[in-house]
């Protein structure tokens, strides 16, 4: 199928994103009025953001990694908060083994 069939091809531009890590992408985009180029751009080979300024590139995103429970509990409560609530589960066990054993 050639462009007699398909109709002209509208007119591209090729703009240049570099990332945090100095690659370069070129993705192509349509020119017209309503139409502009991204400012930020993922690249490719590394996921960081890319932008159009070489010397300039956006700094990435710094990703929290991911918490646990405990570690969410620890936020919420204190060391004298868990004793004491390891305290009163341990004390709700004994009695329940001893109801179940005496």
């Amino acid at each position: 199928m050639g462009e007699t069939e398909r109709g002209d091809a509208a007119p591209r531009v090729r703009v240049s994103y570099w990332c945090a890590n100095g690659h370069e992408t070129a993705p192509s985009f349509s020119v017209g009025e309503d139409v502009e180029a991204p400012v930020n751009w993922d690249c490719p080979r590394c996921g960081y953001p890319a932008g159009m300024d070489p010397s300039n590139p956006p700094i990435p995103a710094r990703n929290e990694p991911y918490k646990t429970h405990l570690a969410y509990v620890k936020e919420r409560r204190s060391e004298e908060d868990g004793a004491a609530l390891l305290a009163e589960a341990l004390e709700a066990l004994q009695l329940r083994r001893g109801a179940v054993l005496g």
